[in-house]
């Protein structure tokens, strides 16, 4: 079984690209699963694919010892497991930076598939070096320490106009960032494959001269 997840995992992110999966989402019924723009990678090559463990983080404005403002986060960051994603969702709060390069290094080892914040992060450089799949709405060298904590997770919520949870499958390129309901992941990424193939073929027809009325009228796909 963890085979078979891990080939269809490696298939996915090979083979399939955000508007796709937005496309076949569509065709399901589920319309509001794009996240709003904004949330970009630190490389522009950099695809993150894999299963969402959400978390949510509330500002605060000091630190002590009853706060312990890293005490959820290390227990959610210390529990990913392969192909999992730290789903950090902020409600846009840019005044923290949730992930950097230390929990990028401990998520690597564990064998996650990277990290996707409405917030920023920090320690881009080392990031990027480490080719870790790392997806926010900006850079800022500010610690989530005095400013944001992580108060909850696996629990349900809204991530950049989209509400996940736990489960649900990530998909994020240079496009944009797309998440599929948990319940709905093997049929919606099997269709969206099908679609890869059809799409190859509209390619095929346009570049040897068809135009666009004649393609869509056999396939319609565009």
């Amino acid at each position: 079984m963890q085979n078979d997840q891990n080939a269809l995992i490696t298939i996915w992110r090979r083979d399939l690209y955000s508007a796709v999966i937005a496309d076949t989402l569509d065709g399901f019924g589920y319309h509001h699963q794009v996240a709003t723009p904004g949330i970009r990678p630190l490389d522009a090559a950099m695809v993150l694919c894999g299963f969402a463990r959400v978390g949510i983080y509330m500002p605060i404005y000091h630190d002590d010892d009853q706060v312990n403002v890293y005490e959820n986060e290390i227990k959610l960051v210390d529990d990913l497991h392969e192909h999992e994603v730290a789903v950090f969702a902020c409600n846009g709060n840019k005044r923290i930076s949730p992930w950097g390069e230390l929990l990028s290094t401990r998520a690597k080892f564990l064998g996650a598939a990277g990290c996707l914040t409405d917030g920023c992060v920090r320690d881009a450089r080392q990031i990027k070096q480490m080719a870790f799949p790392v997806f926010s709405a900006g850079l800022n060298p500010a610690d989530t320490k005095f400013r944001g904590k992580l108060m909850w997770y696996d629990v349900p919520a809204e991530f950049a106009g989209v509400r996940i949870q736990t489960g649900d499958l990530v998909f994020a390129d240079i496009d944009g960032v797309v998440f599929v309901p948990g319940e709905r992941i093997g049929e919606v990424m099997a269709k969206a494959l099908e679609k890869v193939s059809a799409e190859s073929t509209v390619r095929q027809e346009l570049l040897d001269g068809a135009s666009l009325s004649e393609v869509f009228a056999r396939h319609h796909i565009l």
